[in-house]
């Protein structure tokens, strides 16, 4: 992607990230809805014109999504779609192509929350390597007059009980709607979402009042040099918070002077 729809998507991953850093999105079954939409739009072909026709309204665009979405997916998943077709798109394809990379973030963001990402992303380059080594097992997982079922049963007799449930949903996904990738190709974008998102931390700030720009990106520079990892910062106002700010990244929490406590998390990191 370039223009436009690079912008488009790094906005609708934003967007998804605030969504499922909330405890109360299953990220899993956002993924599955995301899919769903995504294949829809692979079919409709004039749908997905529609849905990106710069000469429309983003507001207009966004209200066909709803009604056409509304009764199918949940709400969070309607309204993702919906902000992402108010996005200008370089080309039609392109927003296909985001609704997957989102679909696959959504389930690689299930298995962090259950600890299991780790597995997940060794898993995907480990099947990677055993689909390059075996030329009977690729052109059994690409053969185009093989069913979808038949694919899927055969990856669970490969995955089933031997790999992560996330592992299996993301491989059975890419084999079943390659959408023109090489089997390979797919893993080793996989591969990398996982690797991305194992590198990405959230901290949770709460300030007395709003931060402003420079005061978001000086916080999140500190954190990522405290944490050695890029960091999302979820952002919230409590007036009852005096004297700076308080920050939680996973279990730690740093409260009272941001300045103060960033430096003694400095010395006792150092040892």
């Amino acid at each position: 992607m370039n223009g436009a729809s690079r912008e488009a998507l790094a906005a609708a991953r934003e967007r998804l990230d605030a969504l499922t850093d909330s405890t109360s999105v299953d990220a899993g079954s956002l993924a599955e809805e995301l899919a769903a939409v995504t294949a829809l739009l692979h079919r409709e072909v004039s749908l997905r014109r529609v849905l990106t026709d710069p000469a429309q309204p983003g507001e207009t665009k966004a209200d066909l999504a709803q009604r056409l979405l509304g009764t199918q997916v949940s709400g969070n998943a309607a309204d993702l779609v919906a902000g992402m077709v108010r996005s200008r798109w370089s080309q039609p394809r392109d927003l296909v192509d985001a609704l997957e990379e989102l679909a696959d973030l959504a389930d690689l963001t299930a298995a962090q929350k259950a600890g299991a990402l780790d597995t997940v992303e060794d898993e995907l380059f480990r099947f990677g390597r055993i689909v390059s080594a075996n030329n009977d097992l690729r052109a059994a997982l690409t053969d185009r007059k093989a069913t979808a079922p038949a694919k899927s049963e055969l990856l669970h007799s490969l995955l089933g009980r031997r790999a992560n449930a996330t592992t299996e949903r993301l491989v059975t996904r890419l084999v079943n709607a390659p959408r023109g990738r090489s089997l390979e190709a797919g893993l080793e974008s996989l591969s990398k979402l996982a690797a991305e998102r194992r590198n990405r931390m959230v901290a949770v700030v709460t300030s007395a009042v709003p931060l402003s720009d420079t005061q978001k990106q000086r916080l999140g520079a500190a954190l990522a040099k405290l944490y050695g990892r890029s960091m999302h910062l979820n952002l919230d106002v409590d007036p009852a918070v005096v004297g700076g700010m308080r920050v939680q990244v996973g279990d730690e929490l740093i409260n009272g002077s941001l300045a103060d406590r960033l430096e003694d998390a400095r010395r006792r990191l150092a040892g």
